[in-house]
């Protein structure tokens, strides 16, 4: 990454951010859901789910990694709306004025949309610790940090999807809503896909979300050395690299 991609993206992340740090409250509001997810559907798992099929594992540290994954996944896939909000107003096409690089405006607002998801995870994992959560410091890290270019290649594809269907906002929301809950449901995030029918198993062989959320569950796990987590890293590593192509792609064709 060249110096001055990183000065650029440090650029829009920063400006970004701001627009975050002037409204707090919605990002403490945003803790609401995960926590109730906890509170409710964790007592129901470990209930109704034998420990066999969640390899071993109590409920909790099984099913933490899945809630951390949605809430990234939620945030980061959402985030063309904002720019459909800018395109709205008109300040986009300032932004595109700039001397900023294609790709900065991409991975800096991917981040700025990151950015709050980390420190929601960072509270949730705080929260359930005395509820029994085992805290592995050094796999936790790397599994957000995994996490984080996930991140950054999902919101990259929004801002592509909302450039896409900047005359038609409807389209957007089908889109994006038709694709986030069967990827969610199909990479075993709330329950074992191990669970399901096998034709379910088969497609969630093809969804990478899979791949992530049992790296993230081995590394949560303290592994660091499973399958699991290299085939997690590298699904992570293709959807930020198709994120980036086409989200480029995208800026470069609505501005010729």
């Amino acid at each position: 990454m060249s110096s001055t991609l990183v000065a650029d993206t440090r650029a829009v992340f920063t400006r970004e951010m701001m627009l975050v740090l002037r409204d707090p409250f919605s990002l403490m509001f945003s803790l609401v859901q995960p926590l109730v997810f906890l509170a409710l559907f964790g007592p129901l798992l470990s209930g109704s789910v034998d420990s066999s099929v969640l390899g071993g594992e109590s409920a909790l540290q099984w099913f933490l990694p899945g809630v951390i994954v949605m809430i990234s996944l939620f945030g980061t896939a959402s985030a063309g709306s904002n720019l459909l909000f800018e395109i709205t107003l008109g300040s986009y096409e300032r932004v595109l004025a700039s001397p900023l690089s294609r790709p900065s405006l991409l991975i800096g607002r991917a981040l700025k949309e990151l950015a709050p998801l980390i420190v929601q995870a960072v509270i949730i994992i705080a929260v359930s610790i005395p509820f029994g959560f085992r805290l592995h410091p050094v796999p936790v890290l790397l599994g957000l940090a995994v996490l984080g270019v996930f991140g950054v290649g999902m919101g990259a594809l929004s801002y592509a999807l909302a450039i896409a269907s900047r005359k038609r906002e409807w389209m957007f929301w089908i889109v994006q809503q038709s694709l986030l809950f069967p990827l969610l449901i199909l990479s075993g995030m709330m329950l074992p896909i191990a669970s399901g029918p096998d034709w379910m198993q088969v497609i969630a062989r093809f969804n990478p979300l899979t791949y992530l959320v049992d790296a993230e569950r081995a590394l949560f796990s303290g592994s660091l050395t499973e399958p699991a987590v290299l085939w997690g890293a590298l699904a992570a590593v293709l959807t930020c690299a198709a994120g980036l192509v086409v989200g480029v792609q995208q800026i470069r064709r609505s501005t010729t």
